[in-house]
C-alpha cells in the first residue's frame, strides 16, 4: 500500500474513487457515501488525496480517523491537470496525478472546531446581506409613493410605522399588510444578527487561541475568529511563515519578476477571501484613527503615526493589517501572548506613577 495514492472525486450524490498503484489505475469506480465511509475503515493505511471543496473537510477527519494519510488538493490545479473532458472518472484520475507533481502544497483543512465557528460566521454575513437588502427595497418602495425615508421622520422604523397608521394616504388594505410583512421580515433579520453576535461571543469564551487574538490593536471578537479559521491551529500547520498567510489573505503586494528585475505592484483587487482581508484593514484602520488622535505610547502607535505621515491613512491600516496577521501567526504557532512594548518614556513615567501611588 506504500505504492498506493487514490484518489477522490467528492460529488452531493456519489464519490468517485480512483486507485493508482505501480504507476497503473488499479481502479477508478463509483460508491455510494455509506459504501465509501466503511470501505475507509476496511482497507488498510494509504494516502488518499480529496479535491478541496464542499464536504472535503469532513471526509479528510473521517479518512485521517481511519488511520490514513490524508491530504486535500487544489481544485483549480485539478482542472489544470486534467487532459480530457470534465466527467467524475477523469477527475478522480487528475487528482492522483496532481498529486504526484513535484513540491505540490496540499491545503491543510480545517478542524471541527473552526468548521463551527465559520459556520456561525457565514450565516451572520447572509443575514447582515439580507438585512440591506430588505432595507433597501421597502425604502425604493416606498419611494415609489413619494414616501421618503430620513433621520428626521425617525427613520425607515418611524416612517413605516407612520405610513401603515396614516388612514388618508390613499394605500390600500392588503399593501399595508404586505408592508407591515416586510418589515416584520426585517426586524426578524435584526434579530437574527444579534443572536448570531451573540453565539459567537459565547463561542470565543471558550476558546483561549480567540482570546487571545484579542488583545491585537483593531481586532474584535470577528476578526479574531477570521484570525483563528484562516490560520488554522498548531497542529494543522497551514503557514510556514507569517508572510505566506498575509500573502494567502492577500495584504502584501503582488510581486512579477522577469529576467532578474522585480516589480512590485499593488495588494491587487481579486483575493480568494476578499471579505476577510476587508473586515482585518476595516478593523487596523480604526486602531490607525484612534493611535492618530492621541500621543504615542507603544512603540506600534510611534510606527503608525510615522508611517502615516509618509504615506496616509489607508496605506497605514493594510501595512498594520499585514503586521497583524504575522503576529497573530506567531501568537498561534508559539503559544504565546501579545504585549505592546512601551516607549522609553512612558515606561519612566508609569514607573513614577506606581511609587507614587505605593
Amino acid at each position: 500500500m506504500k505504492n498506493t495514492i487514490i484518489g477522490v472525486d467528492l460529488a452531493k450524490e456519489v464519490i468517485q474513487v480512483c486507485i493508482y498503484t505501480n504507476k497503473k489505475v488499479h481502479s477508478n469506480k463509483e460508491m455510494t457515501h455509506d459504501e465509501f465511509l466503511a470501505w475507509l475503515f476496511k482497507i488498510k493505511p494509504t494516502k488518499i488525496v480529496f479535491e478541496a471543496c464542499g464536504t472535503s473537510n469532513y471526509w479528510k477527519q473521517k479518512a485521517t480517523e481511519a488511520g490514513h494519510e490524508a491530504e486535500l488538493i487544489s481544485a483549480k490545479l485539478v482542472a489544470t491537470v486534467r487532459q480530457n473532458q470534465k466527467t467524475d472518472k477523469n477527475d478522480a484520475l487528475a487528482i492522483v496525478q496532481a498529486s504526484q507533481l513535484p513540491d505540490i502544497q496540499f491545503i491543510k483543512g480545517k478542524n471541527g472546531e473552526q468548521q463551527q465557528l465559520q459556520s456561525m460566521l457565514r450565516l451572520r454575513e447572509l443575514a447582515i446581506k439580507q438585512k440591506t437588502a430588505s432595507s433597501n427595497q421597502i425604502k425604493a418602495l416606498l419611494l415609489e409613493f413619494n414616501i421618503r425615508v430620513s433621520p428626521r421622520n425617525g427613520g425607515l422604523k418611524g416612517v413605516v410605522q407612520s405610513t401603515l397608521e396614516d388612514a388618508e394616504n390613499g394605500l390600500s388594505v392588503e399593501f399595508r399588510q404586505a408592508l407591515d410583512a416586510a418589515w416584520q421580515h426585517y426586524t426578524c433579520l435584526l434579530e437574527s444578527i444579534c443572536s448570531y453576535d451573540d453565539c459567537l461571543e459565547s463561542a470565543i469564551s471558550e476558546h483561549t487561541d480567540c482570546k487571545r487574538l484579542l488583545k491585537l490593536e483593531g481586532v474584535g471578537t470577528i476578526n479574531a475568529i477570521n484570525l483563528y479559521i484562516a490560520l488554522g491551529c498548531a497542529e494543522l500547520g497551514t503557514f510556514t511563515q507569517g508572510k505566506d498567510a498575509s500573502a494567502c489573505i492577500g495584504l502584501t503586494p503582488l510581486q512579477h519578476s522577469s529576467g532578474g528585475k522585480t516589480t512590485l505592484g499593488t495588494i491587487g483587487r481579486h483575493v480568494k477571501n476578499s471579505i476577510l482581508r476587508s473586515q482585518l484593514i476595516t478593523g487596523a484602520m480604526s486602531a490607525v484613527s484612534h493611535a492618530m488622535k492621541r500621543t504615542a505610547i507603544t512603540k506600534k502607535d510611534e510606527w503608525i503615526q510615522a508611517l502615516v505621515g509618509r504615506r496616509g491613512k489607508k496605506c497605514a491600516a493594510v501595512a498594520l493589517a499585514n503586521k497583524t496577521v504575522r503576529t497573530a501567526y506567531a501568537m498561534l504557532a508559539k503559544g504565546t501572548e501579545y504585549k505592546a512594548e512601551l516607549l522609553p518614556v512612558k515606561k519612566d513615567i508609569l514607573s513614577d506613577f506606581k511609587l507614587k501611588c505605593v
